[in-house]
């Protein structure tokens, strides 16, 4: 199989690279080796036989160029994270959603007709939630109020009430509370536009919290195992927002380029001129708080401080079920949090020195996250 992945230079592309031409596969990737994101990471050429073409993704003629005689493309390049302010907005619009426009509209042109799109858990919003007295319901904003008072459970918009978090599956309503989020929503869209008109096949993969070696460090768009790794090998108490108990699923990224190589393996009869969502996730839920910890007591750092500290952009709980994916490609998580963490520790060790960067908690990525800069570069 010929596999064109953009972004295939970053963190999960790298991987998906990597497993990629250990089966078999030719590969080709694209990637604008942004130096914003791949001066954060430690840098790995591609396995024997892999061609690197370095270029942005909103570059017609060099997306057409690497489109020939493809049979598969698979779409991680972007930007990721919660963003510092709203003057990354333009950044983000244009690395992930011109970008995928203009990648669909190659496509079209050259008759490819399977995509494998990276999207993430972040297209909820705030998960699935469960009231005592109205069910499943929507949980209402969070309100300054409350986030200040650290009140930091979303309450049930009938009654007021606290909720239960609960596991999302993928026919939940979309409900992006950042700018990152908004624009993973319009790639989907966008994506599911492009395999109704040419008749194609796309597949969303709604990635959660994806760590593991090569997770980009440093940087103010790095997730939360990202920054807390980098605070503890600096010697350095993690700084936890809210109280810690903020759910999430942090999956292996040698599991999610496995979800990929299996969506863009993947021949299901019917799906023609359709999108197909697949949560992956490990289906562990960790908190933020234990993370921290488990970093923590994994290299040997300071426990970590519990802030109070908030971000309006951020969600409370979001954990979803993978299930659809095992049912439907027979994928599963393989590796534990404990293997990926003690994984994860042992290659940074083996990198270079880390610099000052604040520990605290940061954007989910993404999903992964984590980091796939703008411009074809790296998932």
């Amino acid at each position: 199989m010929r596999l064109v992945v953009t972004g295939g230079a970053g963190f999960i592309g790298g991987e998906v690279v990597r497993q990629g031409a250990r089966r078999g596969d030719e590969v080709v990737v694209l990637d604008s080796l942004r130096p914003d994101v791949h001066r954060h990471r430690e840098q790995v050429p591609p396995p024997s036989g892999v061609r690197l073409v370095a270029g942005d993704v909103r570059d017609a003629a060099v997306v057409a160029e690497v489109l020939s005689g493809a049979d598969v493309v698979v779409h991680l390049a972007g930007k990721v994270g919660l963003g510092v302010d709203v003057a990354d907005m333009t950044d983000y619009v244009g690395s992930n959603d011109l970008g995928t426009a203009v990648l669909l509209q190659q496509m079209a042109a050259a008759g490819l007709d399977r995509l494998v799109l990276a999207s993430s858990m972040v297209v909820y919003g705030e998960g699935r939630y469960r009231c005592p007295e109205h069910g499943v319901v929507a949980p209402r904003p969070r309100e300054v109020d409350d986030l200040s008072a650290g009140r930091f459970e979303p309450r049930c918009a009938g009654c007021a009430e606290p909720l239960s978090p609960d596991l999302v599956g993928e026919d939940a309503p979309l409900d992006p509370r950042n700018t990152y989020a908004a624009t993973k929503v319009a790639q989907e869209h966008l994506a599911a536009v492009w395999a109704r008109e040419t008749n194609a096949v796309a597949t969303a993969l709604r990635f959660h919290n994806v760590y593991g070696p090569g997770l980009p460090r440093d940087t103010p768009y790095a997730g939360v195992a990202a920054l807390f790794l980098s605070a503890s090998l600096a010697g350095r108490a993690s700084q936890v927002f809210e109280d810690g108990g903020q759910r999430r699923d942090f999956v292996h990224v040698s599991d999610v380029a496995a979800a990929v190589l299996a969506a863009a393996d993947a021949q299901v009869p019917g799906r023609e001129g359709q999108l197909r969502a697949y949560n992956v996730g490990s289906g562990t839920v960790t908190t933020v708080g234990r993370m921290a910890e488990l970093l923590a007591e994994a290299v040997g750092g300071p426990a970590p401080v519990v802030t109070g500290r908030y971000r309006l952009g951020d969600v409370r709980h979001i954990t979803a079920s993978s299930q659809r994916l095992a049912d439907e490609l027979g994928w599963r998580a393989r590796v534990s949090i404990a293997e990926g963490l003690s994984d994860l520790v042992s290659q940074a060790r083996r990198q270079r020195p880390v610099t000052a960067t604040p520990g605290e908690t940061a954007p989910d990525e993404t999903a992964a996250p984590t980091s796939h800069s703008a411009t074809a570069s790296s998932t």
